[in-house]
């Protein structure tokens, strides 16, 4: 599950730093710098990417939790999207599939910190 996490986040982020553009549409107005935002989220899901696979338990630590904050840090871009009912290439034009992805969030969430066994109360992230 780790590593399908891992692949998840590292595809992402690849697809955040080759195509930006894809994602313009859904980022709120009142958030500046679309552009640099969407490529710093792509950096941040590589790196969170590659320490899922690191076999440092420190490192997996830091990981997810760096990817949780990016997860939080992003939802008011799903936000948007499925409030502004935003179409984007390559996602379903279904409504329900924002609203979809919206829930998916804290999945991920619950996700990264069951498979680096994160008890976030005694993380010990340098």
């Amino acid at each position: 599950m780790r590593i399908l996490l891992a692949i998840l986040f590292l595809f992402a982020g690849t697809i955040h730093l080759i195509n930006p553009a894809l994602f313009l549409p859904i980022m709120p107005p009142w958030i500046p710098f679309h552009r640099l935002c969407i490529q710093i989220s792509g950096v941040f899901e590589l790196l969170g990417g590659l320490g899922l696979l690191v076999p440092s338990r420190q490192v997996q630590l830091c990981a997810c939790w760096g990817l949780a904050l990016l997860l939080v840090a992003v939802f008011p871009a799903n936000i948007y999207m499925a409030t502004a009912h935003i179409q984007i290439h390559g996602f379903p034009p279904q409504a329900w599939m924002a609203w979809t992805r919206l829930a998916l969030q804290p999945l991920l969430i619950i996700a990264l910190f069951w498979v680096t066994e994160n008890r976030f109360w005694k993380t010990n992230c340098p």
